[in-house]
């Protein structure tokens, strides 16, 4: 056990400068979390514990690892998601927007949007993300007019721009999408659709189509890991959603 603390704690940190030097940010997004990790890591394989204490811990890293596998093949498994047809809503879920600038991850979905739009011109569609820290104006406002500069006509944008989660995104947008009746699109990165589709269906939509966007190959291992905690939270919190609602 003490070699695979030593290996893992040096593959995070190895992952961890990769990202720092990809983006030129200490603090992008989840990335502390490699530090930290392959500190802790490198910490457990060169602490003298005794042989009963790595046992211990090997025992628990199993659990943890067919835990992440299981999620993973969840989230994995729904990345290849497809919508080959017409639907009467496309919802498009919100990132973050540094001032009025759009990331990298909300772009990808953005013009995974756009294509499908052009490819059915009469589908409405819904931009969804109010506004953050760092944010001069809020993340629909700043999809709308991406679209718009790109061909969508004003009269099929709808903003919902009050959302902070995803869970608000697909709840605020009822506002205009019958979630029992209409066919609804949800767009968001490839490794972001599973949670978003367990989600739509807690949130009482009975029509769902996906259109996954592709997402930045350095930072995918990153997002996955990222999620595997956002599926856990998902699971874990709507057990008493579905038993409170």
């Amino acid at each position: 056990m003490k070699y695979y603390f030593l290996i893992m704690g040096c593959l995070c940190l190895l992952y961890y400068l990769v990202l720092v030097l990809y983006s030129r940010r200490l603090r992008s997004t989840f990335a502390a979390f490699w530090l930290i990790s392959g500190g802790v890591h490198l910490l457990f394989g060169c602490a003298p514990f005794p042989v009963c204490v790595y046992t211990i811990l090997g025992w628990f890293c199993l659990m943890g690892w067919i835990m992440f596998l299981f999620a993973e093949f969840r989230i994995i498994r729904s990345m290849s998601a497809e919508c080959d047809e017409s639907v009467d809503w496309l919802i498009v879920l919100g990132a973050q927007v540094r001032g009025t600038y759009i990331t990298n991850s909300l772009k990808r979905r953005l013009d995974r949007a756009l294509v499908y739009s052009e490819q059915f011109p009469g589908v409405k569609v819904i931009v969804s993300g109010g506004q953050g820290p760092g944010e001069d104006i809020s993340e629909a406002d700043a999809m709308a007019e991406y679209l718009m500069q790109h061909g969508i006509s004003e009269e099929r944008v709808f903003r919902e721009d009050q959302s902070t989660s995803t869970r608000e995104n697909l709840r605020f947008s009822r506002k205009y999408a019958d979630a029992e009746r209409d066919r609804v699109g949800i767009v968001t990165n490839d490794f972001h659709m599973y949670r978003s589709s367990v989600i739509a269906r807690q949130e009482g939509y009975q029509n769902l189509y996906f259109l996954p966007a592709d997402s930045n190959p350095v930072f995918q291992i990153n997002y996955l890991v990222r999620e595997f905690f956002g599926v856990i939270h998902v699971w874990i919190s709507g057990k008493n959603f579905q038993k409170f609602s």
